[in-house]
């Protein structure tokens, strides 16, 4: 597999183009907004060259990396000239079975077909894929992608083994560690970070503690990289609360109910770092506490 194409070039979709271009793909990147996909092009040059500057990543091979990146205005011909497609659009089970419907109509007999979705049912996304559904498994990148070493495979009940191993075996090219689990509602991930982001919420709403000593207690205390309402912001509070209300007509409990804090912020735009205010002040890429 040498040809990628990424669709989304939204948060997710520019970090899967980044680790695709620096395992060697050759990786085309197409969303409906052009400008998007221009944006998502410097963003990842940008972090390629944070690379080099912490020693990272040599000059070379982010010259590379960067050289095998591209934009396409051409979704199909793209995807029928290419060996791995990778979705990352918004997470809505209608608009990822139409991009299924379509991409599968064009691709190559052997091409992989992979989604980003982080809760959608997968075998419904498969059923979509007429011509092979084997060929459609869920990949599950986390952001920051092109630092996070998590990918979740998901299997759905197409998946076909062939497919799985070579999934397995482009996660370890992307330098991923992967896991696979079964196509639930919420996987593995999803079903335990909602989990833990929504009672923060709540803490929030109770006013136990700030935000920022939420964060700190899961940080110090048990060793998380980052605290759940600081990566709430960072995963969008519209897309956290779209995945919570999913989880919740799926599998009711009322650990999956979203708190009436986080929707009043989703409904007032206070979405996380891409609205520039949730939990945190987002100041140049960063968050501030207030």
């Amino acid at each position: 597999m040498e040809r990628m194409l990424v669709i989304g070039a939204g948060t997710m979709g520019r970090g899967i183009a980044h680790v695709g271009a620096l395992a060697g793909y050759e990786v085309a990147i197409f969303d409906a907004k052009p400008e998007q996909v221009e944006s998502a092009l410097a963003a990842i040059r940008k972090n390629l060259q944070k690379g080099v500057d912490r020693g990272k990543l040599t000059a070379p091979d982010m010259e590379a990396a960067a050289a095998r990146l591209s934009a396409t205005a051409d979704m199909e011909a793209t995807a029928a000239d290419a060996d791995v497609v990778i979705e990352a659009v918004y997470e809505n089970l209608d608009l990822k079975r139409s991009l299924v419907a379509s991409l599968d109509a064009v691709m190559k007999p052997d091409a992989l077909l992979g989604s980003n979705t982080s809760s959608l049912s997968l075998s419904q996304i498969a059923a979509a894929a007429t011509k092979n559904p084997a060929r459609v498994v869920g990949m599950h990148f986390f952001n920051p992608v092109h630092i996070m070493k998590l990918l979740e495979i998901v299997r759905a009940e197409q998946t076909s083994d062939e497919t799985l191993e070579r999934t397995l075996a482009l996660s370890e090219r992307l330098g991923k560690t992967a896991i696979v689990v079964r196509d639930v509602p919420g996987f593995a991930t999803s079903r335990l970070g909602v989990c833990l982001g929504l009672e923060a919420i709540r803490m929030v709403e109770q006013e136990v503690a700030s935000p920022a000593d939420i964060d700190t207690a899961l940080e110090l205390g048990y060793r998380h990289p980052m605290g759940p309402l600081k990566l709430s912001d960072l995963v969008g509070l519209d897309v956290r609360l779209a995945i919570a209300d999913h989880l919740h007509r799926e599998l009711g409990g009322d650990q999956y109910k979203a708190p009436e804090l986080m929707r009043k912020m989703v409904a007032d735009g206070k979405t996380g770092k891409k609205s520039g205010q949730g939990f945190y002040r987002w100041v140049d890429g960063k968050p501030v506490n207030g």
